[in-house]
């Protein structure tokens, strides 16, 4: 789950640092300075309160029964894959905008005090970080263990913080529209396979039918201790055994969403503004 974890946290990442270096370069050009540890206290306190999440799910999954187990990692694993589908499209869509509105909602927030400018920045950079936790968890649970979906995310989370100061420093550009749309097409098969894979909890749990129906197995030619397997599981959560409600629920998905994603988007007529 290296890769696609990897993915999941460069995207989640280089968003929530995104957010920080804008706000970060508004109080800096309009010489605000002085409101800068509030913008830090609120990316910190959203990082507790996301780091406190995964904390939280993780030790309430351990106290359930095998099938309240099942239940809340199939339900979360599709939570996640509403969270990361909203995320690819909202991104898609607002990109160019995002500069302007966060600087909108920062000056404001400065007028109504200091307490308005933490929670600011601790909205604009928990929606990412509460994403970040639920997907980790649910990439997690699908992947039976925990350490190679945290490598991943810290990975990818790295490298989006080395990527922000590059841009905020003006050492890189990098064309965000182009990014997103490409790292949001590579997504839509990652969040399918979750998905499957929360179905599959769900079966497990007795709360959907079918475990026992099978669309296909082909763990004969595809082991999934073979290296190939397990970059299949890593990548696109591919199970070897599948049964016919995962199959369905992936196809229906990947058709859907990349259908609405590949249609090209609405050009928005903007009115000039007289300075």
């Amino acid at each position: 789950m290296v890769l696609g974890n990897a993915l999941i946290g460069l995207r989640e990442g280089l968003e929530a640092s995104l957010v920080v270096s804008i706000l970060v370069a508004f109080l800096v050009r309009t010489d605000r300075r002085r409101e800068l540890p509030k913008v830090w206290a609120g990316v910190a306190f959203a990082i507790l309160v996301s780091v406190g999440v995964t904390l939280g799910l993780t030790l309430a999954e351990q106290a359930l029964t095998f099938e309240a187990s099942e239940a809340l990692g199939g339900s979360l694993s599709i939570v996640a894959v509403a969270f990361v589908t909203w995320m690819i499209f909202w991104m898609r869509s607002n990109a160019r905008a995002m500069k302007a509105e966060l600087e909108g909602r920062l000056e404001h927030a400065i007028s109504m005090g200091p307490a308005a400018v933490v929670v600011m920045a601790t909205l604009a950079v928990g929606r990412e970080g509460l994403e970040t936790a639920v997907f980790f968890f649910a990439a997690a649970q699908a992947a039976g263990e925990t350490v190679q979906p945290l490598i991943g995310f810290l990975i990818g989370i790295a490298v989006s913080i080395v990527i922000a100061f590059a841009i905020y420093k003006g050492a890189m550009r990098i064309n965000l529209a182009k990014f997103f749309t490409v790292t949001g097409f590579f997504l839509i098969f990652v969040a399918a396979g979750i998905l499957a894979y929360g179905v599959h909890d769900l079966q497990e749990a007795g709360i959907l039918p079918g475990l026992n129906t099978l669309a296909f197995d082909v763990s004969a030619a595809i082991p999934p201790d073979s290296w190939y397997g397990t970059l299949l599981k890593g990548i696109f959560n591919f199970s070897p055994q599948t049964t016919v409600l995962e199959a369905v629920v992936w196809s229906v998905y990947v058709v859907v969403v990349l259908t609405l994603f590949l249609l090209p988007q609405r050009t928005r007529s903007t009115t000039p503004t007289s300075a």
